[in-house]
């Protein structure tokens, strides 16, 4: 083949088959990504556009006081998230992270159920700027700088 191509024209070519090998990899990233891809939705979100039942989305925002109930089998918990402006009640079945309480905020992972509860497959617990571990709860400022600076 080199006999009848030029060198400057096999350059040519093979540029252009490597341009076009990484962009059909790139659109077939995209297009199995594209199923894969969480969504993230407030409260007030979902209730004026909700999202496909069968879609995996990520719900946040605070959790209602008053709202965390376990049921008899001691590990499907139900509550309510809000944001101010819409409330959506989530059923989650597992162990809920140490900072899942009332008042706090979370990210629920899930979809969408046919009877408006969102059914979380996961919950990430989200503190506030002004986090302390439990460990460190109790100590002083000094105590909790020397703690740390033990561990590096």
């Amino acid at each position: 083949m080199s006999e009848f191509v030029k060198p400057k024209h096999q350059r040519l070519v093979l540029v252009l088959i490597a341009v076009v090998a990484l962009i059909g990899a790139g659109l077939l990233a995209a297009w199995a990504l594209r199923s894969q891809a969480s969504y993230f939705y407030l409260p007030a979100d979902i209730a004026a556009d909700p999202p496909a039942p069968d879609r995996a989305v990520r719900l946040g925002g605070m959790v209602e006081g008053g709202s965390i109930k376990t049921a008899a089998d001691g590990v499907t918990i139900q509550f309510v998230v809000g944001d101010g402006k819409a409330r959506v009640p989530v059923s989650f079945k597992g162990i809920a992270p140490d900072l899942f309480q009332e008042g706090s905020g979370v990210v629920a992972e899930g979809k969408l159920g046919a009877d408006g509860t969102f059914i979380a497959d996961n919950l990430l617990a989200k503190h506030d700027e002004k986090y302390v571990p439990r460990e460190m709860k109790d100590m002083t400022e000094a105590q909790a700088r020397a703690a740390v600076a033990e561990t590096q």
